[in-house]
């Protein structure tokens, strides 16, 4: 399988997640202080530092997107067709029903009983925010059509400005977790509205000075995007070490839920478009925006939303953890099955 569309940060992100958590645990046990004041150093429930390490791991990310490509989902309605469905109208309430069935059913007697609510909220964070930034990164290693993977995820970065919250509030309202609505607003605010705005102003300014020096500011501040989310996953070890070393199970039990929330949705994207008769470059892409979440968004509501303690940004960074082996897994079996879709699908 190639993997040249991913930089060394992108393919060891597990490698990575993993040393953040061990030096976060250690920071926090050696400087608990440190770590206090960091935390409370809040505005409207609003984390300062974490907040402006979001800000430079999402607007990178979403200045690749070019909001003008949503016209061109008229070329592929099918596809476009399925990644909605799949995206909006599955993937937050199968969570939903998994998370529900497995953190407060089957596996609630191992885990912290105040915390069942708040890792249920984490998991619906993470299905109801669809994958911004790493999606073009599997369409690349499927050899997905471009076009379609752009314009797919301009028209669900649209959506999520005017859906997340609603989605969010419903969900959780179903779930019997209480939220407040005007921090969940703020937090789209800052995290969606507000880096979409500015990701768009820079990305006009950078190509009017040419397509070459737009490129080549992509390639020198991508970096950026994966070293904040690092160190906003180290301030939140710091606060999380303890729980998690009375704890360690939490996190394999998470893993369990969205697991088989990954693939269950690209299962379910990648056989509607076989059955509506997509070509598999489109296919792919499909089924991998269906499987990826935007965690960076998640962790950043779930810590507006519950704090650095809570086991709801717990969850969410048990996503980052498994995103990328997971979703190398899916490529494989994208790569793989070729044959097989292209041999019961009729190419238009």
């Amino acid at each position: 399988m190639q993997k040249s569309g991913m930089s060394v940060f992108e393919r060891y992100l597990t490698v990575w997640v993993l040393l953040c958590i061990a030096a976060g645990i250690g920071l926090g046990h050696v400087f608990p202080g440190a770590a206090r004041a960091i935390g409370a150093w809040e505005v409207a429930r609003v984390n300062i530092p974490v907040g402006l390490l979001i800000w430079i791991m999402i607007i990178p990310m979403l200045l690749k997107v070019d909001f003008a490509a949503v016209g061109e989902v008229r070329h592929h309605m099918r596809g476009i067709g399925v990644t909605l469905f799949v995206n909006w109208l599955v993937k937050p309430f199968s969570m939903a029903f998994l998370g529900w069935l497995f953190i407060r059913q089957w596996f609630a007697p191992y885990l912290p009983a105040d915390q069942l609510d708040s890792y249920i909220a984490g998991l619906i964070l993470l299905a109801a925010a669809p994958c911004t930034a790493m999606v073009f990164v599997w369409s690349r290693l499927t050899g997905g059509d471009p076009l379609f993977t752009l314009s797919q995820v301009a028209l669900n970065d649209s959506i999520m400005i005017l859906a997340f919250a609603p989605l969010v509030a419903f969900l959780l309202g179903l779930s019997t977790i209480s939220v407040p609505w005007d921090t969940l607003l703020t937090s789209v605010v800052l995290y969606i509205l507000i880096p979409v705005v500015v990701a768009q102003w820079l990305r006009r300014a950078l190509l009017v000075r040419g397509h070459a020096v737009f490129e080549a500011t992509l390639h020198r501040i991508g970096p950026w995007s994966i070293s904040a989310l690092l160190l906003t996953l180290i301030l939140l070890f710091a606060f999380q070490g303890e729980a998690i070393l009375q704890q360690p199970v939490a996190i394999a039990l998470l893993a369990v839920p969205i697991l088989l929330q990954v693939f269950f949705n690209s299962a379910l994207a990648y056989w509607l478009n076989c059955a509506v008769g997509e070509k598999h470059a489109i296919a792919g892409p499909s089924a991998l925006i269906g499987a990826s979440n935007f965690f960076e968004l998640a962790v950043a509501t779930a810590i507006s939303l519950f704090g650095f303690h809570s086991g709801a940004a717990l969850a969410t960074v048990v996503g980052v953890l498994i995103e990328v082996p997971v979703m190398l897994l899916v490529v494989k079996v994208v790569n793989s099955s070729k044959g097989w879709y292209e041999s019961g699908t009729p190419q238009h």
